[in-house]
């Protein structure tokens, strides 16, 4: 209760203070779950300098110069101890993803922030990154897009057989969709979200997603496809459909203050309670607490991307 109350009151503060720089109430949200998660306090003015900071170090025309800037500020902010010093890595990373063929725009810039997580030179991740794409590509043409670069970076540095990859996520797409899950880019998310869980037998997965299905239903959650990757989530805990009653208070709770948002607060709702789970590792299976962290980093990523591809995409249509 203590993460979902903190979670409320950046919200609100979040709110008052960008309600004219930031007009999508998602982003909002997601800035207040970044604080949650990883245990930061919210501190305004902090925010407000890393934006800042972001807007001098970029062109004009750019995601970044957008409001957008707030949401990556709030993830260097909340990584990094000098967010400032990372945004120079930031940029030069998001310029080697350009250089490698991946396309200009908010997908890639969370593709970057992905990369600058990890220790090392970052930008030599770029090549095998766009290696998997391509391979994602090829077997989905028509499902794979942008909004796959965040997951594709990320397998990229879990996996050094490729082609074994691809693979296996695809045993996950075909193998779902036969047990009543639809085909499309929610289940090929799902799929590659699956894919990084590297000690579970992959038929277990699959009953693990279809019985948390089947409950979320019982206790009124229509499983939505927008849903699938969430599920895929919880499926990292052994006893995952246990936990869907904790989930629905947390959902419960946050409809009851921030309305209109159903949907994204039932994502919250979810990454909330995995956080909580890391914290009390006691309740997880032994290093199944590292394996989460980049779990909710690629749930993260993954919404972050959303809500700034449909920011882009009614700008572009205004």
């Amino acid at each position: 209760m203590n993460k979902i109350e903190t979670y409320k009151d950046i919200y609100a503060d979040l709110k008052k203070r960008l309600r004219w720089k930031v007009t999508d109430t998602r982003s909002l949200m997601m800035i207040a779950s970044l604080y949650v998660m990883n245990n930061m306090d919210f501190d305004e003015d902090r925010l407000e300098e890393v934006a800042d900071h972001i807007k001098k170090e970029v062109g004009f025309f750019t995601t970044l110069h957008s409001h957008q800037r707030y949401i990556f500020a709030a993830m260097l902010y909340t990584r990094f101890q000098h967010p400032e010093e990372k945004v120079t890595d930031f940029i030069q990373t998001y310029k080697a993803l350009v250089d490698e063929g991946f396309s200009m725009g908010a997908y890639t810039y969370i593709s970057a922030m992905v990369l600058i997580n990890e220790d090392g030179n970052s930008e030599a991740a770029a090549p095998r990154a766009m290696e998997v794409y391509k391979k994602m590509r090829k077997k989905h043409f028509f499902l794979t897009g942008q909004s796959d670069y965040p997951l594709a970076i990320l397998l990229a540095q879990r996996t050094h057989d490729v082609d074994k990859l691809i693979d296996h996520i695809e045993f996950f797409y075909e193998r779902l969709n036969q047990y009543g899950f639809y085909k499309g880019n929610d289940l090929q998310t799902m799929s590659h979200i699956l894919s990084l869980v590297e000690d579970v037998n992959p038929d277990e997965l699959v009953t693990r997603c279809t019985e948390i299905s089947d409950r979320l239903k019982e206790e009124g959650i229509r499983s939505k496809s927008m849903f699938y990757p969430h599920i895929a989530m919880l499926a990292f805990l052994t006893n995952g459909k246990d936990h869907i009653v904790s989930v629905k208070k947390i959902h419960d709770t946050l409809n009851n203050d921030i309305r209109w948002q159903k949907d994204m607060n039932f994502m919250m709702a979810v990454t909330l309670h995995l956080s909580d789970q890391i914290e009390n590792s006691s309740l997880l299976q032994t290093n199944l607490s590292t394996t989460i962290e980049v779990l909710i980093q690629a749930q993260q990523s993954a919404s972050v991307a959303a809500i700034a591809g449909a920011t882009a995409a009614s700008n572009s249509g205004d």
